[in-house]
């Protein structure tokens, strides 16, 4: 079964969607799993396509966010799932907060200003010239900028991706500001991977992934405790991992730790 839910966080009303495996209820509660989207998406891309096998295999789903009031979920038993910029957060979440038994996290990062350095200083360059300026322009104005999110991620198979995407789901037009951006190159969730354990972490990887290069998780994986696996599906990109047989492999690989975990 799947129904729209709301809650509230800081004072915000949000949508999400929960997806209910059958016989779950009050006297039947089931382990949850929260999912969460990456870079500029929305709840309707991507997680209904993992979120749906996970309820069929008995996990309550929701997309998006903290469940342990629902009546259908033992709030001992929590999971977490992540892509792309989501399996960043996750690993954050999983490293500051308790409650979470067992993260899963495919094709993310652990620092994320780490990319710089493999860009050229042509690249780079601009960027935090804006980001400088953007910078004093919001102390002296109170004014943040915004831009194009494909100004930053501008590779190929990004941009196709969502273009494509948007043809369904136009609502995922939308705008970053620079202060998010400058956000990102400082956030370095693989700084707290040590404190997820004794709890338990699978980092998922694409071979030759380029927004999220593998070496991302390898490093999160280095800087983990036990138990943790990295798997690196090779021979594919990013947004292979969402159809075909990867796809079918990361479901696979996130429902076997989770039995296994959760």
């Amino acid at each position: 079964m799947e129904r729209p839910v709301s809650y509230y966080s800081e004072g915000a009303r949000l949508s999400a969607v929960l997806y209910v495996p059958d016989g779950a209820g009050p006297s039947s509660r089931r382990p949850g799993i929260v999912l969460c989207h990456g870079f500029t998406g929305i709840k309707e891309l991507i997680l209904p396509h993992y979120a749906r096998h996970f309820a069929a295999e008995g996990y309550v789903a929701l997309a998006f966010d903290f469940m342990e009031t629902l009546e259908q979920v033992d709030p001992e038993r929590i999971g977490l799932w992540g892509t792309s910029y989501g399996a960043a957060n996750v690993i954050q979440v999983a490293g500051i907060d308790p409650r979470p038994k067992c993260t899963v996290a495919q094709v993310g990062f652990g620092d994320g200003g780490r990319g710089l350095s493999r860009r050229s200083s042509e690249e780079t360059a601009p960027i935090m010239a804006a980001i400088s300026n953007e910078r004093k322009q919001r102390v002296l104005t109170g004014k943040a900028t915004m831009v194009d999110p494909f100004v930053i991620l501008s590779d190929p198979d990004t941009v196709a991706f969502f273009r494509e995407a948007m043809k369904e789901l136009p609502q995922l037009k939308t705008e970053i500001s620079l202060e998010f951006l400058e956000a990102t190159f400082e956030y370095r969730p693989e700084d707290v991977a040590h404190r997820i354990a004794p709890r338990a972490l699978l980092l998922i990887a694409a071979e030759f992934d380029v927004p999220a290069p593998a070496d991302e998780f390898r490093s999160v994986h280095a800087k983990a405790g036990e138990p943790k696996k990295l798997v690196i599906l090779e021979g594919i990109r990013h947004y292979d991992i969402y159809s075909g047989e990867p796809f079918k492999r990361s479901v696979q690989e996130a429902l076997a730790w989770y039995g296994e975990h959760l």
